[in-house]
C-alpha cells in the first residue's frame, strides 16, 4: 500500500472523529459529555493531569497502592474525582491512564491487562535504564510504542503526554498565544482521536505523529522531548504535513 495513501487515510480518519468527539458529541461519552478516565499511577505526572481533566468535566478516577494518601488530590480535583486501587481505576475507566514509572509496566498488564481489554489505554511512562534496568534499553531500541504494545496486547494502546513535563501541565496549560504541542502516536484511529480531545482539554496542542512505530520520533532523549515547542514547531521537527 502507498505509505502516502496510508498517512492521509489515517489522519483524515483520525481528524473526522477528533471532531466527532469533542464536546457535544454522544459518541464515547457520558449524558454530559465527559468521559470515565482511570488512572493507574497518580504521581507527578498523573496527578497534575488528572486535575485537568476534572477541570474539563472528565470524571477522574485516582489510584495508587495507597489510596489513602490521595485525598488532598482528590479535595483538590473536586466532585469529578474519587480514588481507589489500580483495579478499581482499570474498571472504572472507558480511557485508563497509566502514569507509573515504565518499568512498572509489565507488572500492570500481568495484573490489570484483562480488565484493559478493548479500552483505549494512554501510556505516558518513559524508559529509563538508571531507574528500570536493562528492560529500558530495550524498549528505546524497540521504540517505546512497540515495547509498550507488547506488554499492554488487546488493548487500544496511544502514546501521548510523554513528551511533555508535570512542571508544564501544572504551570503552562491553556497558556495565552500559541501552546505547547503533545505529539501523539497510535494504531487506533478513533483511540487516537480520544487522545486529541483529551490533550486539548488538558490545555495544549495535540500534534498526531503516526502509528505505534512512529512514538520512537518522540521518545526520551530525542530533539522534541520535554523541549516545550509549540505544535507547529513540533511539526516542523518531525517534518510532518
Amino acid at each position: 500500500m502507498d505509505v502516502s495513501k496510508f498517512r492521509f487515510t489515517f489522519f483524515a480518519a483520525a481528524a473526522a472523529l477528533a471532531a466527532a468527539l469533542l464536546p457535544g458529541s454522544a459518541s464515547f461519552a457520558q449524558a454530559d459529555d465527559g468521559l470515565r478516565i482511570g488512572f493507574i499511577g497518580a504521581g507527578r505526572m498523573g496527578g497534575p493531569l488528572g486535575l485537568r481533566f476534572a477541570e474539563a468535566g472528565h470524571e477522574v478516577f485516582f489510584s495508587s497502592r495507597n489510596p489513602e494518601e490521595l485525598t488532598a488530590l482528590v479535595e483538590q480535583a473536586g466532585g469529578n474525582a474519587q480514588a481507589g486501587s489500580p483495579e478499581q481505576a482499570a474498571e472504572f475507566g472507558d480511557v485508563v491512564i497509566i502514569a507509573v514509572p515504565y518499568g512498572a509496566l509489565p507488572e500492570v498488564g500481568e495484573r490489570y491487562g484483562h480488565l484493559l481489554q478493548g479500552k483505549v489505554v494512554i501510556d505516558l511512562g518513559n524508559p529509563r535504564e538508571d531507574r528500570d534496568g536493562p528492560m529500558a534499553r530495550d524498549a528505546l531500541a524497540k521504540g517505546t510504542g512497540v515495547a509498550s504494545a507488547e506488554y499492554l496486547p488487546g488493548t487500544r494502546l496511544v502514546r501521548a503526554f510523554n513528551a511533555i513535563s508535570f512542571v508544564m501541565v501544572q504551570q503552562e496549560a491553556h497558556r495565552e498565544g500559541e501552546r505547547i504541542g503533545v505529539p501523539i502516536a497510535g494504531d487506533d484511529a478513533e483511540a487516537v482521536a480520544i487522545a486529541e480531545r483529551l490533550v486539548r482539554d488538558a490545555g495544549f496542542d495535540p500534534v498526531v505523529v503516526g502509528s505505534l512505530e512512529t512514538a520512537a520520533r518522540f521518545d526520551a532523549g530525542t530533539s522534541v522531548y520535554v523541549r516545550g515547542m509549540t505544535a507547529r514547531e513540533l511539526r516542523d521537527a518531525l517534518d510532518l504535513e
